[in-house]
């Protein structure tokens, strides 16, 4: 019976990404199972997304040697009053991070599937080598107007050109979408629109989608360090994030409100005290992202003061109009402390939580979704931001019958034939 379980939870895995652990607050996710089951034809190539953290030994060595240079230098002996808030929060929440990662090392038949992750894969991406566009930079430019993209429908032989900034770009149709920029190729996963702009104009997206969101996500470029030392992209005052118009983006009956966040109890103290009440939101549950590499051990020591291996994200309510009651009537009550496992991608790229948000927007059929501050696309959904294709130009074709095609494009088979090829392309992994 054991046995059974444990197959059954290894073939869900394989079809969805999604590994649960029985009578527990943790789940294991593979963000590129996750990511392709947006596309029909095309898919995201393993080897691109797992960039780091696979390479166990040369890692484990690198990093260790890293570590006790740092926990030399940077781990302060006198901590001030905020530094101790900080350590209090981390003590608080290291239990449960240690049995969640206790979960996962007990788990070897996922433990064996998640050392091939990367490695067993036959889609190999013809980008990983290439620079991206600089989208930041393009959109600054007296010319970023004049910018247009080419949407191709394949499937039909038609093109459009259409403003690429400051502009709702849709993809209507029930298969993924090339697009064409600067020489550069795209793909938009079906059903799926993005708005490309900065901060300044995000108010016009009102104006474009009609709003009315049930699940908001913000991934936003808080200020750090790091960043500005890597100089992986431009980061904004925490200032400027109140003046984000969530009131305006969510739904009048309530919204699920999705935020991530980085450790700084700086941080944690502004969102708590300023935006949250702000964006008129009640924190309901904060859920934890821990990093792991692909032997299951963590990227670095959990208590690594400033850099831990876990982020958050804090889940909210907005109550919507005429209603004072603690939780929104068409919400689903939140679960508190889940703890999401998963392999990094990409400096700061997070990991897709989207389906495993909208377990708690059930009552919305179907839900309306957006990503604020997007770097990739989702289908069904809307991204905004000022790079929201940043991504979309790892993704390479598969050889899919054109049966499946067809019949993927007609009301009432998409579902089933295009969860029938992740299940196939899973399998070779």
């Amino acid at each position: 019976m054991e046995n059974s379980k444990t197959s059954d939870k290894l073939s869900t895995f394989l079809e969805s990404g999604i590994y649960r652990f029985e009578n527990s607050n943790v789940v294991f996710i593979d963000p590129v199972r996750m990511l392709n089951r947006s596309y029909t034809r095309f898919r995201f190539s393993p080897s691109a997304y797992y960039s780091r953290f696979f390479d166990s030994k040369e890692t484990i060595e690198t990093s260790n040697s890293k570590k006790r240079k740092r926990k030399e230098k940077k781990v302060p002996h006198d901590l001030n009053e905020r530094e101790q808030a900080a350590t209090l929060r981390h003590q608080q929440v290291r239990p449960m991070l240690l049995k969640a990662h206790e979960f996962l090392m007990e788990a070897t038949d996922l433990l064996a599937i998640m050392k091939g992750l990367r490695g067993d894969s036959n889609i190999c991406s013809s980008t990983e080598s290439s620079e991206h566009h600089s989208f930041i930079e393009l959109g600054k430019v007296w010319q970023a107007p004049l910018y247009e993209i080419i949407l191709k429908a394949a499937w039909k032989g038609l093109e459009r050109v259409v403003p690429v900034f400051n502009n709702l770009v849709v993809n209507e149709a029930s298969d993924d979408m090339e697009a064409e920029f600067l020489n550069k190729k795209y793909i938009l996963p079906r059903e799926s629109c993005f708005y490309m702009s900065d901060l300044g104009q995000i108010h016009n997206l009102i104006h474009e989608c009609n709003a009315g969101f049930n699940l908001i996500v913000i991934d936003p470029p808080w200020e750090n360090g790091s960043a500005r030392q890597k100089l992986r992209y431009p980061t904004l005052p925490n200032w400027y994030f109140l003046s984000l118009p969530i009131k305006q983006l969510a739904h009048p009956d309530g919204a699920l409100v999705a935020l991530w966040m980085t450790n700084r109890e700086k941080l944690h103290n502004f969102v708590q005290k300023e935006l949250f009440p702000s964006w008129g939101l009640s924190h309901e549950a904060t859920y934890y992202w821990l990093k792991v590499k692909a032997d299951g051990s963590l990227i670095s020591d959990l208590d690594l003061f400033h850099h831990r291996p876990y982020e958050c994200l804090l889940l909210g309510y907005f109550h919507g109009q005429g209603t004072n009651s603690k939780q929104p009537p068409r919400l689903r009550p939140i679960k508190h402390d889940q703890i999401i496992i998963s392999i990094p991608g990409e400096y700061s790229r997070k990991p897709p939580i989207g389906e495993l948000l909208l377990e708690h927007v059930t009552h919305f059929k179907p839900a309306r979704c957006i990503e604020l501050f997007a770097r990739e696309m989702t289908a069904g959904w809307t991204s905004w931001g000022n790079e929201p294709l940043h991504f979309q130009e790892e993704l390479v074709a598969v050889d899919i019958p054109l049966f499946q095609l067809y019949a993927s494009s007609l009301t009432g088979f998409s579902l089933h034939f295009t969860d029938y090829k992740c299940m196939q392309v899973a399998s070779r992994w």
